[in-house]
């Protein structure tokens, strides 16, 4: 039941071709020790999911993977926040599939709920709605899209006990409960992680049944000296 393990035995886990869900939202978030360690292992071909790529600017979150040149395919909402993948699209050096996202969301939502896909109005009568199939409910016209599962779903909670359940903190919780849901393998990296009892109830965020394993990100102290160093060099703090 203890969930809780060393971030090399999971990150050892991931392998070239695999499908990775990321939480976060421009590095909000984003799991940041478990994305440097993906990075330093060098896997390859790897189709990446998530909102958009990174804190605008780049060199930050997802921006080494597209640097590296890991990254086969990528499926977002948006792209252009991050110079990297900007520069390795130029290059055709990766796929890439764009939903609303909304629609993105909700794909990723059914997989995780069980459901065959979802209906959406958006797109309709665009560029989003090329080769996919439509259906009119009392008189309107949907788009119908298919669910969107990964192997692995990297998420980032503020406090994880030992059996998995985790608690979040303010905008952080973003994606990360949605995501936490469609992969096969979940792992949640967190800034503490306490004794099961110790999160309220009311304060979980994700269930222990959605997380496959829990690792020890950054301090707190430590995640948020990360982001004040980040916004102060970007010109985002003065």
């Amino acid at each position: 039941m203890n969930k809780v393990m060393d971030l090399d035995q999971v990150i050892e886990k991931i392998h070239d071709g695999a499908t990775i869900l990321f939480g976060g939202f421009c590095g909000v978030g984003s799991a940041l020790t478990c994305i440097d360690k993906i990075v330093n292992t060098g896997v390859r071909d790897l189709t990446l999911i998530s909102i958009v790529t990174s804190y605008p600017g780049g060199k930050f979150d997802l921006a080494p993977l597209f640097s590296n040149r890991q990254v086969k395919k990528y499926i977002c909402a948006h792209v252009g926040t991050c110079p990297e993948a900007i520069e390795a699209l130029k290059q055709g050096e990766f796929e890439i599939e764009y939903f609303p996202m909304g629609t993105l969301i909700e794909k990723v939502r059914a997989a995780g709920a069980g459901l065959g896909g979802v209906l959406t109005p958006t797109g309709i009568g665009t560029l989003v709605e090329e080769g996919k199939e439509k259906t009119i409910v009392d008189g309107i016209e949907y788009l119908f899209e298919k669910p969107l599962h990964a192997d692995f779903a990297f998420i980032k909670g503020f406090r994880a006990d030992k059996w998995g359940n985790v608690e979040y903190r303010y905008a952080a919780i973003n994606t990360n409960p949605t995501f936490a849901m469609a992969a096969d393998y979940t792992v949640a990296e967190v800034n503490e992680i306490v004794e099961v009892g110790e999160i309220s109830p009311e304060r979980v965020g994700t269930p222990s049944v959605f997380v496959k394993a829990v690792v020890q990100g950054k301090t707190f102290e430590d995640h948020v000296k990360t982001y004040r160093d980040l916004w102060s060099r970007t010109g985002q703090l003065r």
